[in-house]
């Protein structure tokens, strides 16, 4: 994944007048080979994510969640599966992978696959490039293509890639907690 190709642009007003305040890469990223979280904005859901002219994540660790009351935006990756590691490197990697983003809590459920997480945002998610499977609790996968949205409501989930190339989604979580 080319990560400096993605393209962040964030607008302000200052003083009556619109213009640019971020025009560049994502503010924080972490990846592991194909895989991986890149930050585009965070903000509290109220009034002051309008006014506020400061790249709010430039302070900020990554985590996986936004912060109570608040928005996160990113883009994130999903590689294809590596049909020759075994389960047991698959959930030490997925369990290496949401440790680093401040997410061990989120994996309550890992029995249908070491991907599994939850956690209590509504997340709106739009595939961009590549096939991912979303896989629930219950019930088969569902296969995404570009263009599909998915309205995650804190429930447990993972997305898998069974395609050949890595899958591109954005996401907007809200803390919903």
């Amino acid at each position: 994944m080319d990560w400096a190709s993605l393209r962040r642009i964030v607008t302000c007003d200052e003083a009556g007048r619109s213009r640019i305040l971020i025009d560049g890469e994502a503010a924080k990223l972490i990846a592991v080979d194909e895989a991986g979280l890149a930050e585009i904005w965070t903000a509290p859901l109220n009034a002051n994510a309008l006014v506020d002219a400061t790249d709010i994540l430039a302070g900020q660790d990554l985590k996986l969640e936004p912060d109570a009351g608040a928005v996160k935006v990113r883009w994130f990756t999903v590689a294809p599966e590596d049909a020759s590691k075994s389960a047991e490197e698959r959930d030490a990697a997925a369990a290496f992978g949401f440790g680093a983003v401040g997410a061990a809590h989120a994996r309550v459920d890992t029995s249908r696959h070491p991907m599994m997480h939850k956690t209590t945002t509504l997340d709106v998610i739009v595939l961009i490039k590549g096939e991912v499977d979303l896989l629930l609790d219950d019930g088969g996968p569902t296969r995404l293509k570009p263009g599909d949205v998915v309205i995650q409501r804190a429930t447990n989930h993972a997305w898998i890639n069974h395609g050949p190339e890595t899958a591109l989604l954005v996401a907007v979580l809200m803390d919903a907690g």
